[in-house]
């Protein structure tokens, strides 16, 4: 279905020009000659897009902004406007205008800034649509954690998430699921219903990333032929996800530190203020005392960053969370790659158990993904394990309660542990418990005697 769009001028020559250029791309255009009318038209039809005249008889554009935003705040509205009255179009953009054009404007600018501004509200739509299906994906209470260590970061996690502006550093090693918490205390806060926004600091090039941060103006640069909005002000009322800060260059981090401090910032090319409110949530797999120490990291962005820390252990330091995420990796691909697999064989739980996945998380579950791709069996077996874990040199698992204790347990003990965890996967359903463990039921039962 064509976007629709309101043209709302009083200039009769204007809504035809606009109305066949923008009906030439495939909008359905309607049109308002007055502010009121405007109004009116809106309210029937809920267009996708407003283009608003600054200059209108009657109630101004201004006036109409206030009125389609407090209607549907979802909406987008681009201003129309002379030279003379800019700064009418820049408190327009602080009461929620997506862009102005001054007029005259290039056809290609108005097609251009209609396209965004139909792209960005697509994309609202959609965070609406599947917010709650990232709620129920990553709610506290369904995340594979029996580590003491694990269950305390997830409980501090959940207290910290309905406190929309506090701002969290998670810590740990490259793959053990930093940006799944951080996803997880956005969806279980109140800002869940705004945007997430990832950034990876250390994939973007140096001289990028403050445009990508913060945005620019025309002619901010020599390629600067548009404003570009910043991903800061695209979060607005959401939530900024900074991964692996500690690869921010030093010239950036003051700037972040201004945007955590005053939550304002200024595009590149301009001098105005942009005021927004945003949580921030950063990571790092670095020891940041360490990168002060070196001179890489600034000392006061750290304990402003430093307010709530998590720590995530290694994979390897958790070893009885191993099968439950393996489990829920299982049913996680059996639904996107139309599997049926139903566990995992005792053989081949031992060798994932005893593996120390340099990976992390992000290990094991590409490993599930690649067995299940290239399977189809009711559990994975031992044959199905790549090489390179079959072959791993690490000492037989080690199931500990806590870092500081570890003790080597016989096979008859893991056997009973993995019992119980695929009983607790299954929610005591032992017919179903027996099936992914291979056995006859009456087997089953028959070690659940020994197990009491």
């Amino acid at each position: 279905m064509a976007a629709s769009i309101l043209i709302i001028d009083d200039e009769v020559l204007t809504l035809n020009n606009l109305k066949r250029v923008l009906e030439k791309v495939g909008y359905e255009i309607l049109l308002a000659d007055s502010g009121e009318t405007g109004i009116e038209v809106f309210k029937k039809h809920r267009p996708n897009l407003v283009l608003v005249d600054l200059m209108l008889p009657g109630i101004d554009g201004i006036e109409v902004l206030k009125q389609i935003k407090e209607t549907d705040a979802n909406t987008v509205v681009i201003m129309i406007t002379a030279y003379e009255i800019i700064e009418k179009a820049i408190e327009s953009m602080k009461l929620g205008a997506y862009d102005y054009l001054l007029k005259p404007f290039k056809i290609s600018d108005l097609k251009t800034s209609v396209a965004r501004a139909l792209e960005l509200q697509s994309l609202k739509i959609r965070i609406i649509e599947t917010v709650e299906t990232e709620r129920e994906k990553y709610y506290f209470d369904k995340m594979a954690a029996k580590n003491k260590k694990m269950i305390d970061a997830l409980k501090i996690a959940h207290k910290v998430a309905h406190l929309e502006k506090t701002t969290v550093l998670i810590m740990g090693e490259s793959g053990v699921g930093k940006g799944i918490l951080a996803r997880a205390i956005h969806y279980n806060s109140p800002r869940a219903d705004e945007q997430f926004i990832e950034i990876n600091c250390a994939a973007i090039p140096e001289n990028l990333l403050e445009s990508e941060l913060f945005g620019y103006e025309p002619g901010a640069f020599t390629d600067a032929r548009r404003r570009k909005i910043g991903l800061f002000e695209k979060a607005d009322h959401g939530t900024v996800f900074l991964d692996e800060i500690a690869d921010m260059p030093l010239s950036l981090q003051a700037k972040i530190l201004k945007v955590l401090e005053e939550q304002s910032f200024v595009r590149l090319g301009s001098t105005n203020q942009i005021k927004i409110d945003v949580r921030i949530i950063t990571a790092t797999n670095k020891n940041l005392k360490r990168e002060i120490e070196q001179g890489n990291f600034r000392e006061d962005l750290f304990y402003r960053l430093n307010v709530v820390p998590i720590t995530i252990p290694p994979l390897r330091d958790r070893r009885e969370d191993i099968i439950p995420l393996a489990l829920t990796f299982i049913q996680y691909f059996n639904h996107e790659l139309h599997r049926s697999f139903k566990g995992i064989s005792e053989d081949a739980a031992k060798v994932l158990l005893a593996h120390d996945w340099p990976g992390n998380v992000r290990e094991l579950k590409n490993v599930i993904e690649r067995i299940m791709a290239l399977n189809q069996s009711e559990e994975i077996l031992l044959e199905h394990l790549p090489l390179e874990i079959k072959s791993s040199k690490a000492k037989f698992p080690i199931l500990k309660d806590s870092v500081e204790k570890t003790e080597f347990i016989s096979l008859n003990e893991l056997e009973k542990k993995y019992i119980k965890e695929v009983l607790k996967f299954t929610g005591g359903n032992k017919s179903k418990a027996a099936k992914i463990l291979g056995i006859h039921l009456t087997s089953l039962f028959r070690k659940l005697k020994s197990i009491k």
